[in-house]
């Protein structure tokens, strides 16, 4: 593979892993958040399962059981589009290191004739 060539792609996937820290960062914080929530969420549940008293099953709902699902499935959501940005830029390095050793060869043989 020519140097220029080379270089330049190196440079690329430079960047592409740069975007992909920032991205795997980005899931693991939300991977936590969605963790204390799963717990928050199913603590709730438990609760109103074991309470009787309506009215504070409807004060539990609204103070804690209704945002805490909104929040875990907020949370869910978005984890699945990390997940899927990390997919994709995984996908670029992987390319890349692909066709720089699908040429590395090539070169090198070239160069062994020469």
């Amino acid at each position: 593979m020519e140097d220029y060539l080379e270089k330049s792609l190196e440079e690329w996937k430079e960047d592409i892993s740069e975007v992909l820290d920032q991205i795997n960062n980005e899931y693991e914080d939300v991977k936590k958040e969605l963790k204390v929530y799963s717990y928050k969420y199913g603590i709730t549940k438990q609760v109103i399962q074991s309470t009787v008293n309506e009215e504070i099953i409807d004060n539990i709902r609204e103070m804690y059981h209704k945002p805490f699902e909104e929040k875990y499935n907020e949370l869910k959501e978005y984890i699945r589009d990390l997940d899927e940005k990390r997919k994709v830029f995984q996908m670029f390095v992987n390319k890349i290191d692909e066709v720089k050793k699908k040429e590395a060869p090539r070169t090198d043989l070239a160069a062994a004739y020469k």
